[in-house]
């Protein structure tokens, strides 16, 4: 892990030295996503071998994601070998840093996006220890090293000069090193800037519980709404997508699954986005819905249908719903039902549809 150094009553992180060019390879033993563990050998069979240290939740990292199966399919497994490395510790990493994003940094979310973008590279998980990060020095995701045959490092930096998905790189680095030394040439250009998200050190940990605790401190209130105000957030003439989660205090799964909504609501509000609670109790239980949504820290906008009438309601919020509860609808800007769900959410489902709309990139 990053070694800690004590700064008045604050323990801060020291990232170690970035692997300089010439230096060998350090060793590593860490487990794939297949269950294998693979080490410095296990991709001696390569010519080139190139690390790429990136993350699930980086907003870069899955900007280039299409680029580095491009660069792992463009070479026989003989000339060179890809490797993806998260390091991120998964505690580390925040609720607010994940709005671009449907997974964190965990080893099981690692499976699931190597499965669902279709890896064809070997991803390893080093984000408990950390160890390999520290050896090589990684700063960012995506941050790339490169060793010839001999395991010498001959480039460090970025995949390429574009960021942007959607757009073609006008210098495309790490593909320029590869094919140098399978060519027995000098790289011309050894070291670039790695830009990306920052590493996620385990030392950041308390960083993240003083986020949690700070989110606990948050107001949580809640009002009346009529049916002509629950017309006018279904039509959502607003710029952002609007998520409306229907409850009520007596409905034990949609109790238990606000929290759920919390980190939702974390996680994208700082995008165009905003997180809708209607609670179906009683106008007159309005004190009790309350006190449910401040033990839970739904720091959202609440309401409470201040009408006997649910069959209004139901007519009112989604004609598609039948009443029962919970209910939950995502609402494009213009009105445009994206996501509907009666019953309990599956959490991943509907963040998916979320960020997909949001986007996962910063173009």
């Amino acid at each position: 892990m990053a070694l800690l150094i004590v700064q008045g009553s604050a323990l801060q992180a020291q990232e170690p030295a970035t692997l300089a060019i010439g230096e060998p390879a350090p060793a590593f033993s860490l487990k794939g996503i297949d269950g294998e563990t693979y080490t410095l050998e296990s991709f001696q069979g390569a010519k080139v071998l190139t690390l790429i240290f990136t993350a699930n939740h980086c907003p870069t990292a899955q900007a280039y994601e299409e680029r580095m199966k491009e660069l792992s399919a463009r070479y026989a497994p003989g000339e060179m070998q890809l490797v993806a490395i998260s390091s991120n510790h998964p505690g580390a990493v925040c609720l607010e840093e994940l709005g671009y994003t449907d997974l964190g940094d965990s080893f099981g979310e690692m499976k699931v996006r190597a499965s669902d973008k279709g890896y064809n590279f070997p991803y390893l998980y080093d984000g408990d220890e950390q160890a390999m990060a520290t050896a090589y020095g990684a700063k960012a995701t995506p941050h790339v090293f490169i060793f010839d045959r001999d395991r010498k490092l001959r480039y460090t930096g970025r995949i390429d000069d574009m960021e942007d998905p959607y757009r073609a790189p006008t210098r495309s680095d790490a593909r320029l090193a590869i094919d140098a030394l399978l060519a027995e040439k000098e790289v011309e250009v050894e070291t670039t800037k790695a830009f990306g998200c920052s590493l996620k050190w385990k030392s950041k940990m308390d960083w993240r519980k003083t986020l949690d605790e700070r989110w606990k401190e948050k107001p949580v209130k809640v009002e009346g709404i009529d049916l002509e105000g629950v017309t006018a957030l279904v039509g959502n003439r607003s710029d952002v997508y609007r998520l409306i989660n229907v409850w009520a205090t007596w409905c034990v799964p949609c109790v238990a699954e606000l929290p759920e909504f919390v980190t939702i609501n974390r996680m994208y509000r700082k995008r165009p986005f905003e997180l809708i609670t209607i609670s179906m109790d009683s106008p007159d239980e309005m004190d009790n819905a309350l006190k449910t949504l401040r033990q839970r820290h739904v720091a959202a906008t609440n309401y409470i249908y201040s009408s006997e009438d649910r069959e209004a309601f139901a007519e009112a919020l989604d004609s598609q719903w039948q009443g029962p509860v919970p209910y939950t609808l995502l609402i494009a800007p213009g009105g445009e039902v994206i996501y509907r769900k009666l019953n309990t959410i599956e959490p991943l489902e509907l963040k998916r549809a979320i960020v997909e709309r949001l986007g996962r990139t910063y173009k």
